[in-house]
């Protein structure tokens, strides 16, 4: 029965996830299938269980039936016994002395069978938590605390993350950790002739990713031009009383391998935000050296600027 809820339990998590539109907090969209396709099996797989301990409870009631309108089978069994029981009392009588060993045995079966049952425990255990966190505690969506507790740092533009793809990204996405260097020159190329002939870039949800990879590998060649995109606020300690950093958590596959990306962005002479506040911006391209990073990096010197509600999903995924 507790495989039966296991399987149950998964199964009906994943959809209350789909089913409330918690899922896109735990991965990328475009990957749903595989959740639902996990819902799928392992519902079949529980409908399976069922039926089986089903039957095996049907197939139990029906031999005790069977054995209780049997009273000859029962009056034999118990003469049986009885035999058994005589003879096991005429062996003890000559075999005292095995007596000990007997006992010995049964111990180490006792403590084997304690061992066996925990382990059994701890398993199922560590199977139920995930159903039940899933269930039961609340989604909550990503903010500037996680910048602030992990810090950010922003590679160097020769610098290759390839040998280390499990590191979190920030600030600039970097997706040639899921390609070979000759195919992600390629893929490069490709998208930097979907934005460079545009003389404005504004970056939605669907292209945010891809355009803040394509403006942090080539910037060169958008400077000066206008870009707009939202996000949420963050000052930080690292920056002066004009600078903020404008963010977008973002996902290529799951919440495993999520980031924070965006851009730092300078805002007019004493603009008051707050970490977190939702603006969305629109200005030029341009360098600064900033010092914590030790490097020259792109900055939006803001033209424009507004406060803006938080959207429904804060998150942009990783969609070509």
């Amino acid at each position: 029965m507790i495989r039966f809820i296991i399987l149950f339990g998964f199964s009906f998590m994943f959809f209350m996830l789909h089913y409330t539109g918690d899922i896109n907090k735990f991965i990328n969209m475009k990957y749903a299938y595989l959740s639902i396709s996990a819902v799928v099996i392992m519902g079949l797989l529980s409908i399976f269980e069922f039926v089986r301990i089903s039957r095996e409870q049907i197939a139990a009631e029906k031999k005790l039936a069977e054995a209780v309108q049997s009273p000859e089978c029962t009056s034999h069994d118990h003469e049986q016994h009885e035999h058994s029981h005589a003879h096991h009392g005429h062996d003890h009588a000559h075999g005292h002395d095995h007596a000990h060993g007997h006992d010995h045995a049964h111990g180490h079966d006792h403590a084997h069978g304690n061992n066996t049952r925990l382990k059994r425990f701890v398993s199922y255990f560590i199977l139920f938590v995930p159903i039940l966190t899933g269930l039961f505690l609340p989604a909550y969506a990503l903010d500037s605390s996680f910048v602030k507790a992990k810090g950010f740092s922003f590679p160097s533009f020769e610098e290759n993350i390839a040998n280390n793809p499990g590191a979190h990204q920030f600030l600039k996405p970097d997706s040639s950790v899921f390609y070979r260097k000759d195919d992600y020159d390629n893929v490069k190329n490709k998208q930097l002739a979907e934005f460079v002939n545009r003389p404005s870039i504004n970056l939605t949800d669907e292209d945010y990713l891809k355009g803040m990879e394509v403006i942090y590998n080539t910037p060169e060649a958008f400077m000066g031009k206008t870009i707009s995109f939202d996000g949420f606020a963050y000052k930080g300690q690292q920056v002066d009383g004009n600078h903020y950093f404008v963010f977008r958590f973002g996902f290529i596959h799951c919440v495993a391998d999520s980031g924070v990306f965006g851009m730092l962005v300078e805002f007019p002479k004493n603009t008051e935000i707050k970490d977190d506040d939702w603006v969305r911006v629109s200005g030029k391209l341009t360098w600064e050296y900033y010092q914590p990073f030790k490097q020259t990096i792109p900055v939006l010197k803001v033209n424009e600027w507004r406060a803006i509600d938080a959207p429904k999903d804060p998150y942009v995924y990783r969609t070509t």
